[in-house]
């Protein structure tokens, strides 16, 4: 690894620093390779030193080739293998062997649209993809980034439910950028290093169905009513502030694709990380909880709900009701189609 690459590894993952990299995985396809998520976590990817294959994915019709962009990447001087895949007559060869696949294709949400506003044509997008890896990789672990992931998480279930191939240790909603955000608000609320925090964000990935759990965030500290409310809605809202931010040109796509790439890195090292799993917990079908991961990359543990303050209780109970709309409509979605 050059000189120039250990700075950007380490910002890029703090599980990726001063260790050792005893894990690997064969390889790794990301579907949605040419988007404005996909481009960066691309990147990001190619930099882990544990994937030894990156296969990248997308149509015909991106706005950037994919090729071009496996093009790209490839000249950096790290150890995966990159190659570039368009169109439905490549995908096949795309995820072929694949440990893990990653997938964020999808439309961005823009300005005055929420992730459910994103359904309609995502749902869509989804279950096509979940198709392919119930054909092509039916064994590899699937990391859905694509929103709204309380509905698309539910209807890769379905999809690979009707074709036979459905485990549910092998199909993830990633919500780290939740965790991320909690963590960044709450360290500069608190003034303590960033890389030393860690706040539970439980629920799902949308609005009010996100959940952070500041009772149990490390380091311990008293927050007041007034700060607690304040953190929780900032973090429910940071997609929309960013949105905003960018007036129209994008969304969240580099701290989306920071957080991907954690998420997948702490995959292959077979460390634990909150996921939005189909696993019961709090009563629902799906539900982001902490797991712990296996040896070949499945969901081998996931954790109970940690016992919740008055004003957790009261939020979680806001939670269910809108979660529990969230993954039916999924449901509904993948049956009828």
């Amino acid at each position: 690894m050059s000189i120039l690459q250990r700075p950007f590894v380490a910002a890029a993952s703090r599980a990726m620093m001063a260790r050792g990299f005893s894990s690997q995985v064969s390889k790794v396809c990301l579907l949605g390779a040419s988007g404005g998520i996909g481009q960066p976590l691309a990147l990001l990817l190619k930099m882990n030193p544990a994937i030894k294959e990156l296969a990248l994915y997308d149509i015909q019709q991106a706005a950037t080739p994919c090729k071009g962009v496996a093009a790209d990447i490839s000249h950096i001087d790290s150890n995966a293998k990159v190659t570039g895949y368009a169109g439905e007559e490549e995908i096949a060869e795309a995820l072929r062997d694949a440990k893990l696949v990653i997938m964020t294709a999808g439309v961005p949400r823009k300005p005055g649209m929420t992730r459910d506003d994103l359904f309609d044509i995502n749902a869509k997008i989804v279950m096509g993809l979940s198709k392919s890896c119930a054909e092509y990789a039916p064994k590899a672990t699937l990391c859905v980034v694509s929103n709204p992931v309380n509905s698309t998480v539910p209807i890769a279930a379905e999809t690979l439910k009707k074709a036979g191939v459905f485990d549910w240790r092998r199909l993830v909603g990633v919500t780290t950028l939740d965790s991320v955000r909690a963590n960044t608000f709450f360290s500069n609320k608190i003034n303590f290093a960033v890389d030393k925090v860690e706040v539970p964000v439980i629920g799902g990935h949308a609005g009010e169905t996100i959940m952070p759990v500041f009772s149990h965030a490390f380091p311990p500290h008293k927050l007041d009513a007034a700060t607690v409310k304040q953190l929780d809605e900032r973090i429910q809202n940071a997609g929309t502030e960013v949105v905003e931010a960018k007036q129209g040109a994008g969304s969240a796509t580099l701290s989306m694709a920071y957080a991907a790439a954690v998420f997948v890195d702490k995959i292959v090292q077979g460390q634990s990380a909150y996921a939005f799993v189909k696993k019961p917990v709090g009563g629902l079908e799906y539900f982001a909880a902490k797991c712990k991961f296996g040896n070949d990359c499945e969901v081998a543990k996931v954790e109970g709900l940690p016992e919740l303050n008055e004003y957790e209780e009261g939020r979680l109970q806001a939670v269910e009701t809108k979660l529990e709309e969230d993954i039916q409509r999924g449901v509904d979605f993948a049956k009828k189609h």
